[in-house]
Protein backbone atom coordinates (compact mmCIF):
# COMPACT_ATOMS: atom_id res chain seq x y z
CA UNK A 1 0.00 0.00 0.00
CA UNK A 2 1.33 3.40 -0.90
CA UNK A 3 2.28 6.19 1.90
CA UNK A 4 -0.68 8.36 0.42
CA UNK A 5 -3.27 5.56 0.68
CA UNK A 6 -2.65 4.80 4.26
CA UNK A 7 -3.16 7.78 5.42
CA UNK A 8 -6.40 8.73 3.47
CA UNK A 9 -7.55 4.92 5.22
CA UNK A 10 -6.01 6.85 8.51
CA UNK A 11 -8.31 10.02 7.97
CA UNK A 12 -11.28 8.27 7.01
CA UNK A 13 -11.35 5.95 10.19
CA UNK A 14 -10.80 9.12 12.36
CA UNK A 15 -14.09 10.59 10.74
CA UNK A 16 -15.74 7.56 11.22
CA UNK A 17 -14.93 7.11 15.32
CA UNK A 18 -14.65 10.62 15.87
CA UNK A 19 -18.12 11.90 14.16
CA UNK A 20 -21.52 10.89 14.33
CA UNK A 21 -23.78 10.00 18.10
CA UNK A 22 -21.90 9.83 21.15
CA UNK A 23 -22.28 6.77 23.39
CA UNK A 24 -25.39 7.36 26.06
CA UNK A 25 -24.19 10.21 28.94
CA UNK A 26 -25.88 10.43 32.46
CA UNK A 27 -29.80 10.86 31.72
CA UNK A 28 -29.62 14.80 32.79
CA UNK A 29 -26.15 15.54 30.48
CA UNK A 30 -27.09 18.27 28.26
CA UNK A 31 -26.06 17.70 24.49
CA UNK A 32 -23.56 19.23 22.57
CA UNK A 33 -23.53 19.08 18.64
CA UNK A 34 -19.57 20.03 17.88
CA UNK A 35 -18.96 21.12 14.44
CA UNK A 36 -15.93 21.63 12.66
CA UNK A 37 -14.69 24.16 10.07
CA UNK A 38 -13.96 24.16 6.64
CA UNK A 39 -11.39 21.70 4.78
CA UNK A 40 -11.49 20.27 8.47
CA UNK A 41 -13.01 16.74 10.01
CA UNK A 42 -14.54 15.87 13.47
CA UNK A 43 -10.63 14.73 14.47
CA UNK A 44 -10.16 18.90 14.66
CA UNK A 45 -12.07 19.36 17.62
CA UNK A 46 -11.39 16.21 19.24
CA UNK A 47 -9.39 17.95 22.15
CA UNK A 48 -12.14 19.88 23.02
CA UNK A 49 -14.50 17.49 22.60
CA UNK A 50 -12.30 15.42 25.25
CA UNK A 51 -12.68 18.57 27.50
CA UNK A 52 -16.85 19.13 27.13
CA UNK A 53 -16.88 15.46 28.24
CA UNK A 54 -14.83 15.52 31.13
CA UNK A 55 -17.08 18.99 31.91
CA UNK A 56 -20.21 16.33 32.33
CA UNK A 57 -21.49 16.61 28.47
CA UNK A 58 -23.08 14.62 26.16
CA UNK A 59 -20.99 15.42 23.24
CA UNK A 60 -22.48 14.79 18.77
CA UNK A 61 -19.51 15.16 16.53
CA UNK A 62 -20.80 16.21 13.32
CA UNK A 63 -18.62 15.61 9.65
CA UNK A 64 -19.35 16.61 6.71
CA UNK A 65 -17.37 16.78 3.36
CA UNK A 66 -17.29 21.03 3.30
CA UNK A 67 -15.35 20.96 0.41
CA UNK A 68 -17.82 19.26 -1.68
CA UNK A 69 -21.22 20.32 -1.06
CA UNK A 70 -23.16 23.43 -1.37
CA UNK A 71 -24.09 25.10 1.62
CA UNK A 72 -27.75 24.21 1.75
CA UNK A 73 -26.92 20.39 1.41
CA UNK A 74 -24.85 20.93 4.63
CA UNK A 75 -27.74 22.34 6.43
CA UNK A 76 -29.93 19.14 5.25
CA UNK A 77 -27.27 16.51 6.56
CA UNK A 78 -27.05 18.87 9.76
CA UNK A 79 -30.99 18.56 10.07
CA UNK A 80 -31.25 14.76 9.88
CA UNK A 81 -27.67 14.20 11.84
CA UNK A 82 -29.98 16.73 15.06
CA UNK A 83 -33.07 14.43 14.07
CA UNK A 84 -30.98 11.62 14.59
CA UNK A 85 -28.82 11.50 17.55
CA UNK A 86 -31.21 13.76 19.42
CA UNK A 87 -34.61 13.22 18.42
CA UNK A 88 -37.06 15.27 20.84
CA UNK A 89 -34.10 17.93 23.01
CA UNK A 90 -33.13 19.01 19.47
CA UNK A 91 -34.89 22.24 20.80
CA UNK A 92 -32.64 22.45 23.50
CA UNK A 93 -29.41 21.13 22.66
CA UNK A 94 -26.71 23.53 22.50
CA UNK A 95 -23.87 23.61 19.54
CA UNK A 96 -20.40 24.56 19.69
CA UNK A 97 -18.49 25.34 16.03
CA UNK A 98 -15.13 26.29 14.28
CA UNK A 99 -14.87 28.60 11.43
CA UNK A 100 -17.07 28.06 8.58
CA UNK A 101 -19.48 25.37 10.98
CA UNK A 102 -20.69 28.36 12.96
CA UNK A 103 -21.96 29.37 9.52
CA UNK A 104 -23.14 26.80 9.15
CA UNK A 105 -25.16 26.23 12.13
CA UNK A 106 -27.04 29.29 11.35
CA UNK A 107 -28.21 28.35 8.35
CA UNK A 108 -29.27 25.62 10.21
CA UNK A 109 -31.31 27.36 12.68
CA UNK A 110 -32.33 29.86 10.69
CA UNK A 111 -34.89 27.56 8.97
CA UNK A 112 -36.22 26.43 12.07
CA UNK A 113 -39.74 27.99 12.75
CA UNK A 114 -39.54 28.96 16.28
CA UNK A 115 -36.03 30.84 18.14
CA UNK A 116 -34.08 27.81 19.87
CA UNK A 117 -33.53 27.68 22.95
CA UNK A 118 -29.84 25.84 23.23
CA UNK A 119 -26.84 28.09 23.43
CA UNK A 120 -24.16 28.03 21.18
CA UNK A 121 -20.64 28.94 20.88
CA UNK A 122 -18.75 29.45 17.63
CA UNK A 123 -15.13 29.69 17.50
CA UNK A 124 -13.25 32.36 14.97
CA UNK A 125 -16.67 32.90 12.92
CA UNK A 126 -16.51 34.11 9.47
CA UNK A 127 -19.73 36.30 10.61
CA UNK A 128 -19.22 39.02 8.32
CA UNK A 129 -16.98 36.87 5.44
CA UNK A 130 -13.23 37.26 4.80
CA UNK A 131 -11.20 39.41 2.69
CA UNK A 132 -8.78 36.28 1.52
CA UNK A 133 -12.04 35.07 -0.34
CA UNK A 134 -12.49 38.25 -1.43
CA UNK A 135 -9.27 38.91 -2.54
CA UNK A 136 -8.90 35.14 -4.43
CA UNK A 137 -12.76 33.03 -4.69
CA UNK A 138 -12.51 33.60 -8.64
CA UNK A 139 -9.15 32.30 -8.96
CA UNK A 140 -9.83 28.29 -10.14
CA UNK A 141 -7.00 27.05 -7.12
CA UNK A 142 -8.97 28.72 -4.57
CA UNK A 143 -12.16 27.81 -5.46
CA UNK A 144 -11.11 24.10 -5.51
CA UNK A 145 -9.47 24.31 -2.22
CA UNK A 146 -13.00 26.67 -0.54
CA UNK A 147 -15.57 24.38 -2.59
CA UNK A 148 -19.21 25.73 -2.96
CA UNK A 149 -19.75 26.36 0.25
CA UNK A 150 -16.37 27.93 1.28
CA UNK A 151 -16.06 30.33 -1.99
CA UNK A 152 -19.37 31.42 -0.38
CA UNK A 153 -17.80 32.82 2.14
CA UNK A 154 -17.07 36.55 1.05
CA UNK A 155 -17.79 40.18 2.57
CA UNK A 156 -19.93 41.51 -0.21
CA UNK A 157 -23.61 41.41 -0.09
CA UNK A 158 -23.99 38.08 -2.05
CA UNK A 159 -21.82 36.18 0.57
CA UNK A 160 -24.29 33.64 2.64
CA UNK A 161 -22.48 34.91 5.82
CA UNK A 162 -23.37 38.41 5.54
CA UNK A 163 -27.32 37.35 4.64
CA UNK A 164 -28.49 36.12 7.97
CA UNK A 165 -30.79 38.37 10.44
CA UNK A 166 -29.84 38.92 13.93
CA UNK A 167 -29.98 35.06 15.71
CA UNK A 168 -33.02 33.51 17.35
CA UNK A 169 -30.73 32.07 19.86
CA UNK A 170 -28.06 32.68 22.64
CA UNK A 171 -24.73 33.04 21.16
CA UNK A 172 -21.41 33.48 22.81
CA UNK A 173 -18.67 34.22 20.13
CA UNK A 174 -14.79 33.61 20.51
CA UNK A 175 -11.91 35.00 18.19
CA UNK A 176 -8.60 34.65 18.23
CA UNK A 177 -5.85 37.96 17.33
CA UNK A 178 -2.81 35.51 16.42
CA UNK A 179 -1.80 34.81 12.90
CA UNK A 180 0.20 31.91 11.55
CA UNK A 181 -0.56 33.21 8.00
CA UNK A 182 1.20 36.39 7.09
CA UNK A 183 -0.35 36.93 3.37
CA UNK A 184 -3.93 36.48 5.10
CA UNK A 185 -3.05 39.34 7.61
CA UNK A 186 -1.94 41.35 5.28
CA UNK A 187 -5.36 41.14 3.37
CA UNK A 188 -7.20 41.94 6.63
CA UNK A 189 -7.86 45.15 7.98
CA UNK A 190 -7.20 45.34 11.31
CA UNK A 191 -6.28 42.18 14.53
CA UNK A 192 -6.99 39.00 13.10
CA UNK A 193 -6.84 35.47 13.31
CA UNK A 194 -4.87 34.61 9.92
CA UNK A 195 -8.28 33.99 8.12
CA UNK A 196 -10.53 36.12 10.13
CA UNK A 197 -10.77 39.52 10.92
CA UNK A 198 -11.76 40.46 14.40
CA UNK A 199 -14.45 42.92 13.42
CA UNK A 200 -15.35 40.26 10.44
CA UNK A 201 -16.48 37.71 13.46
CA UNK A 202 -18.57 40.10 15.19
CA UNK A 203 -22.53 38.90 14.89
CA UNK A 204 -24.98 42.09 15.68
CA UNK A 205 -27.05 40.36 18.17
CA UNK A 206 -25.17 37.97 19.94
CA UNK A 207 -24.90 37.92 23.87
CA UNK A 208 -21.32 38.00 24.16
CA UNK A 209 -17.90 38.13 22.49
CA UNK A 210 -14.44 37.80 23.41
CA UNK A 211 -11.14 37.69 22.12
CA UNK A 212 -8.04 35.45 22.72
CA UNK A 213 -4.53 35.27 21.60
CA UNK A 214 -5.15 32.27 19.09
CA UNK A 215 -4.91 31.44 15.77
CA UNK A 216 -7.69 30.63 13.32
CA UNK A 217 -6.15 27.18 12.76
CA UNK A 218 -5.82 26.31 16.40
CA UNK A 219 -7.94 28.18 18.68
CA UNK A 220 -10.33 24.75 19.68
CA UNK A 221 -7.38 23.31 21.29
CA UNK A 222 -6.48 26.31 23.80
CA UNK A 223 -7.50 25.00 27.61
CA UNK A 224 -8.65 28.13 28.28
CA UNK A 225 -10.80 28.57 25.39
CA UNK A 226 -12.67 25.28 26.29
CA UNK A 227 -12.80 26.70 30.03
CA UNK A 228 -14.70 29.84 28.29
CA UNK A 229 -16.98 27.55 26.09
CA UNK A 230 -18.05 25.68 29.47
CA UNK A 231 -18.61 29.05 31.01
CA UNK A 232 -20.79 30.15 28.37
CA UNK A 233 -22.56 26.84 27.80
CA UNK A 234 -23.54 27.11 31.70
CA UNK A 235 -24.24 30.99 32.39
CA UNK A 236 -25.06 32.39 28.91
CA UNK A 237 -21.81 34.17 29.12
CA UNK A 238 -18.05 34.39 29.12
CA UNK A 239 -15.95 35.13 32.32
CA UNK A 240 -14.17 38.21 31.33
CA UNK A 241 -12.60 37.79 35.41
CA UNK A 242 -10.89 34.67 34.10
CA UNK A 243 -7.30 35.72 33.99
Amino acid sequence: MKVGSGLRLVALALTVVLSGCSSPAPDDAETVVVVHGLGRTPASMAILVSRLEKAGYRVVSFGYPSRSEPMEVLVDRLGNEVALCCGDEAGTINFVTHSMGGVLVRAYLGRLPEPHEGRVVMLSPPSQGSEIVDAFADTPMLQSILGPSGSRLGTDSTGIAVQFGPPRFTLGIITGDRSLNPLGSWLIPGPDDGKVGVERAKVEGAADFIVVPASHTFIMNHREVAQQVVYFLREGRFDHDAD
